[in-house]
């Protein structure tokens, strides 16, 4: 599913987009041969980063996509071990697919409470929060519409039964869309009748951010995660430089639009490149609009978040993508406290101003910077 160039060497990444899972060409598996080349440019800072130690490299499959975790420190290896299994159990909790998960027992009580783990209760205050801060653009009832466009069905064996759903079923499912019917008391979580729930838009977010904590907590201060395209740089590289991560162009899968130079932050984007089909000659991917059951097709086709938060960057790609290029603009200009690279249909390139001095354009491209 996730082609791109490497551009830095040792640990750079190519962030490639929210989704975990496929389409209907690629596997998400090219992610992990693309993230480990090397850059075979002779540079003087190539020669500087082949002296950086080694880290410690562990590679997952979770959440329907490959992942790969970096650290350096002494303890790292024993860590990462740690961090895997702390994917597995949030994945046991969060999966639409797994019948013993939180979700699915939420989604299969008819309307009856449900005692849930913490993990979970708090991914869905989370996903509530931002749906009120988002007015919506953001909703984790929306499941049921993103299945019926087949987006949820495919699993490692076969392939997703994508269609067009027709319209009378759109209108219904629209009618048990929600996210503030979502009804938490404690650790119990109650839905209407009809109504169903997922994570997919924060699971990542919430598991980067478990990863980074556990790491943290047992001193490792450098380390780069991916969690399929939700990435996350701990503190710098051993050579005390910032870490270099790269944005996917939407509009050609081998090539960027620009790397940032981070510490301390996520870095995870939303596109409308990763899970799709064509129909009619017409593309439909897998951000569903809650207002309207399709796509969303608003104006903006990669929409990458950067902050300390994995947890709220992957949310709020979400809904800065469902929202579109006018509202998602304006919300960066009255929440200061996120970063943001939007990109349009007609590849304009919008750059909050936060990121003026850490950003570097690729081919040629320009941004408008967003002034708040």
């Amino acid at each position: 599913m996730k082609k791109g160039i490497a551009f830095i060497v040792v640990l750079g990444m190519l962030l490639c987009g929210c989704s975990a899972g496929q389409n209907n060409n690629q596997t998400s598996k090219t992610e992990i041969s693309v993230q480990s080349q090397v850059s075979e440019e002779s540079s003087e800072e190539s020669k500087e980063e082949s002296k950086l130690p080694e880290p410690e490299s562990r590679d997952v499959f979770a959440m329907d996509t490959y992942m790969v975790l970096k650290a350096y420190g002494n303890n790292a290896k024993k860590v990462l071990e740690d961090a895997e299994n702390e994917i597995h159990r949030l994945e046991s909790l969060f999966s639409v697919k797994l019948r013993d998960s939180d979700i699915s027992k939420i989604n299969s009580t008819s309307g009856n409470p449900v005692t849930v783990n913490i993990s979970t209760r708090t991914a869905i205050e989370k996903a509530i929060e931002i749906g009120k801060m988002t007015d919506g653009a953001l909703d984790i009832t929306v499941y049921p519409l993103v299945r019926e466009w087949g987006f949820t069905t495919g699993d490692s064996d076969n392939e997703p039964s994508y269609k067009i759903p027709d319209q009378w079923l759109i209108d219904w499912h629209l009618g048990n869309v929600g996210y503030d019917r979502v009804h938490l008391d404690g650790n119990i979580v109650t839905l209407p009748t009809d109504f169903e729930i997922d994570l997919g838009a924060l699971a990542k977010g919430y598991a980067t951010d478990a990863v980074i904590q556990m790491l943290d907590e047992n001193g490792i201060d450098s380390a780069l995660i991916n969690l399929g395209g939700n990435v996350y740089a701990l503190g710098r590289k051993p050579d005390n430089k910032k870490w270099t991560v790269g944005i996917q162009n939407p509009v050609d899968k081998d090539k960027m639009i620009c790397s940032l130079s981070v510490e301390n932050q996520a870095v995870i984007t939303s596109g409308n490149y990763e899970r799709f089909f064509e129909a009619d000659g017409k593309k439909y991917w897998h951000i569903i609009d809650p207002k309207t059951g399709y796509p969303a097709d608003n104006g903006i086709i990669s929409a990458t978040v950067i902050g300390s938060s994995g947890l709220d960057c992957d949310a709020l790609s979400t809904a800065l993508f469902v929202m579109g290029t006018e509202k998602a603009i304006e919300f960066c200009k009255n929440h200061k406290e996120i970063d943001a690279v939007l990109v349009t249909k007609d590849m304009k390139i919008y750059v909050t101003d936060n990121l003026t001095k850490s950003i570097t354009m690729e081919d040629g491209l320009t941004y408008e910077e967003i002034k708040r």
